[in-house]
């Protein structure tokens, strides 16, 4: 297995969800994290609770600028990148296409796929420079199976899975690993987030199931980095029981 206890881990949108959770499951094998996430209070709280070298930084990954400039203005024990976990994402809104909101798309165009890109293209090149490296890249079954008022949403986590496998053509024979990995229905501020604050709304996505956890989520994450470096995981598709496949919409006219 790959020994995490001296890597450094990279990870977006650290301060809830798949990101906290993955920084806890890194933090476990000793490994010095890079924590981004635009809510500072958050980024220092889970600092103090890890007992790991940390290093944070606040900003929004759709800021290209501040992008590199974080990356390239990394402390020398923090510098070398061995896992990039692009976790930072949101779903705004679950309106039909005709009544979607189109400032709710943009921003998750500009931070599904851009932020995305900036983050991956800023430390892709030290991967490639060091022949070592995994860049994990939170897709979405929204981007393989679509439901009503996934819309942009299921196309930007679309993106991420094309992108990831031209990601692995373009690295070949440079020992970087690339994965997509694809929650299913998972509890965690992702329907709060959606639905803009309605907790109530967010908690009837979950009513009556048993569904994934970010800590399922960050054990999947940390599964693939760990595995042995000759191998690459290139999906990953992860659902609870509960949930399947929807069956194909037929719309009938009323005789």
């Amino acid at each position: 297995m790959t020994d995490l206890s001296t890597a450094t881990v990279f990870i977006t949108g650290a301060t809830s969800g798949f990101g906290a959770a993955a920084a806890r499951r890194f933090a476990g094998d000793g490994a010095r994290l890079v924590l981004l996430g635009r809510r500072a209070d958050r980024l220092d709280a889970l600092k103090a609770e890890l007992k790991v070298p940390v290093h944070t930084v606040v900003l929004d990954v759709r800021d290209r600028a501040a992008v590199i400039d974080a990356v390239t203005g990394l402390p020398a024990d923090f510098a070398k990148i061995d896992v990039l976990v692009n976790n930072a994402g949101l779903a705004l809104g679950l309106e039909m296409a005709p009544q979607a909101d189109l400032d709710d798309w943009e921003t998750m165009v500009d931070t599904n796929i851009k932020g995305l890109m900036y983050c991956t293209r800023a430390i892709l090149p030290g991967m490639v420079e060091r022949k070592r490296g995994h860049i994990i890249n939170l897709g979405s079954v929204a981007g393989t199976y679509p439901y009503p008022g996934g819309n942009v949403y299921g196309a930007t986590k679309a993106f991420v899975e094309q992108f990831s496998l031209n990601l692995r053509a373009d690295l070949s024979g440079s020992k970087v690993r690339v994965t997509n990995l694809r929650p299913g229905l998972c509890e965690t501020e992702f329907s709060v987030v959606r639905f803009k604050g309605d907790a109530a709304k967010a908690d009837s996505v979950y009513a009556g199931t048993k569904p994934l956890s970010a800590d399922d989520i960050a054990e999947c994450i940390h599964w693939v980095a760990a595995l042995p470096a000759h191998i690459n995981i290139n999906s990953l598709e992860v659902m609870p029981v509960d949930q399947a496949f929807s069956p194909f919409t037929i719309y009938r006219e009323n005789h």
